[in-house]
Formats: C-alpha cells, structure tokens, sequence
C-alpha cells in the first residue's frame, strides 16, 4: 500500500466529502480499504486517483452508474473492451440533444420577451403567444 491514508485524507485530496467517499464504498466503486489496528480505514494514493476520476467523468455527464460500469470492466482484464468510445459517443448524443433543447427554450423565453408578454393568463389568450400553451394544453386524453 502506497501511503496509507486516513478518510479525511482521501476525501480532502480528492475533493469529495466524507458522506460521498462512504457511498462509493457501499455502491462497489471504492473498494472497502484496509483498517488500521485502531478500526480507522485506510486508503492508498490509487483510491484518490479513482474518486477524481468518478468525479472528472460525473462533470462530463456520466451517471455513477455508468461510470461504475466502466471502472468495473476496466478493471476485470477477461471483460476488458472498449466501452468508453462508445458511451461517449452515446453521452455526446445526449448532451447535443440537451443543447438544441436548451436552445429552443433560449429562442422562446427571447421571443416572449421580444414580445413583451407581462402574464401568462393573458399572453396564453393572444393567438401571437410566443409560449406553446397549444402543445400543452392538447394532451391525448382529453
């Protein structure tokens, strides 16, 4: 074990609180540590690199699950492929589709204001409403 390391340790270093550190052991992502001849768990350098990675991959869009999954077949050489091209591609989907729905709410919040629309009861009675209330309002069991 390279540098045992206390929870508090670990959880500092890598930039996560004790609660998260604790979780990732229970899910089966952090391995459980070592234990000191006192009960204090210990981590090596390798648990820190592993909770910034999980982190590094979440800001990208990666669910725990997902990142589970990948550390878990990286680190099984009989199950080792290539699954992160593809869930990247996967994830590059659903960011882009993300986006050009974040677009079109952008477009329509600029064109409400554009056309001064100062309440939602009356601006839904405006046959120029820039607010899809036709969309909502139809719903298929009506």
């Amino acid at each position: 074990m390279t540098g045992a390391l206390r929870a508090g340790e670990v959880a500092a270093r890598a930039g996560v609180n004790l609660q998260t550190l604790r979780y990732y052991e229970r899910r089966g992502i952090l391995a459980e540590p070592a234990r000191s001849p006192g009960g204090h768990r210990l981590y090596d350098d390798d648990a820190v690199l592993l909770l910034r990675v999980v982190k590094a991959a979440q800001r990208l869009g990666f669910t725990l699950d997902e990142v589970a999954a990948l550390i878990d077949s990286g680190s099984h050489a009989h199950r080792r492929h290539a699954d992160l091209p593809a869930l990247a591609r996967a994830k590059l989907v659903e960011v882009r589709e993300r986006i050009a729905a974040l677009q079109h709410i952008e477009a329509t919040l600029t064109d409400v204001l554009d056309a001064g629309c100062g309440d939602l009861a009356t601006c839904a009675l405006e046959d120029d409403c820039p607010i899809p209330f036709s969309g909502i309002a139809t719903s298929p069991d009506r």
